[in-house]
């Protein structure tokens, strides 16, 4: 059985430029050794890479050691569940893409929520 999505489809990817998930893999995964659970695939905007920073996540700052060039507004990325609930609740949530969200991020976000967020093209 496939990995499945919020909306109950196939789970696609969320960037393969910058390389996003887990396992760096482009797909916002779930599994059991990821405590932080990058489930949600986000379009980050300045708001929320602000937002992020303050919190103690630098998202903009490029790490060639980990071969992280760093984010900029646009850039799709698969964030922890629990930290884009939090932003949620501190009005600096960024836009979600449903069809790249995994549906493990439900056990933390109500998908009214994130409907609320999606990302509007």
């Amino acid at each position: 059985m496939g990995k499945k999505n919020v909306l109950g489809g196939s789970l696609e990817v969320c960037s393969l430029e910058p390389i996003t998930g887990y396992f760096r893999d482009g797909l916002c995964d779930q599994c059991q050794s990821d405590s932080g659970q990058h489930t949600v695939c986000v379009e980050v905007n300045d708001a929320f890479l602000s937002y992020s920073k303050e919190k103690g996540n630098d998202l903009v700052t490029p790490r060639a050691e980990f071969n992280f060039p760093g984010l900029v507004a646009g850039d799709h990325w698969c964030l922890c569940a629990s930290r884009w609930l939090e932003a949620s609740e501190d009005g600096c949530a960024p836009p979600v893409i449903l069809n790249a969200t995994h549906e493990g991020a439900l056990e933390i976000i109500t998908m009214a929520d994130l409907e609320y967020h999606q990302l509007q093209k």
